[in-house]
Parts: structure tokens; C-alpha cells; sequence
């Protein structure tokens, strides 16, 4: 879901894939329609798109709201 021009490339050493992983697992664990191997409620394809997209706009509003 990230545009290619914004996407930069890491090695597993840098110890940066961790903070991606960590964010499949929330997504995973909050969103359990994408757990399934199928979306049987979604209809259209714009809707699991749509709940992706939803869902890192809260999540990114939730990480800007916390203390650094």
C-alpha cells in the first residue's frame, strides 16, 4: 500500500523490518476479515482496499497522538 516512490528498500542486518512486521501483525490482529483466506462479506475489492486504507489512518493518527 505504499506508493514505489515513497517505498525504500532495508536489509534484515539493519534490524528496520521489525517495525514491519510489527505493523502486519497489528493489521492482522484488528482487521480479522483479512485473516480468512477469502473475503466472503466483501463484495467488491474496493472494500478490503478501503478498510486497509481506513485502518492506516488510524493507526498513523494513533502513533502521531503518543509521547516521543
Amino acid at each position: 500500500m505504499i506508493h514505489w516512490s515513497q517505498h525504500q528498500l532495508v536489509s534484515k542486518q539493519s534490524g528496520q523490518t521489525s517495525y514491519m512486521e510489527r505493523f502486519n501483525f497489528t493489521l492482522r490482529q484488528r482487521c480479522a476479515r483479512l485473516v480468512r483466506k477469502t473475503f466472503p462479506f466483501s463484495k467488491k475489492l474496493t472494500n478490503p482496499i478501503g478498510l486497509i486504507k481506513y485502518f492506516i489512518c488510524g493507526y498513523n493518527r494513533q502513533l502521531r497522538a503518543l509521547p516521543i
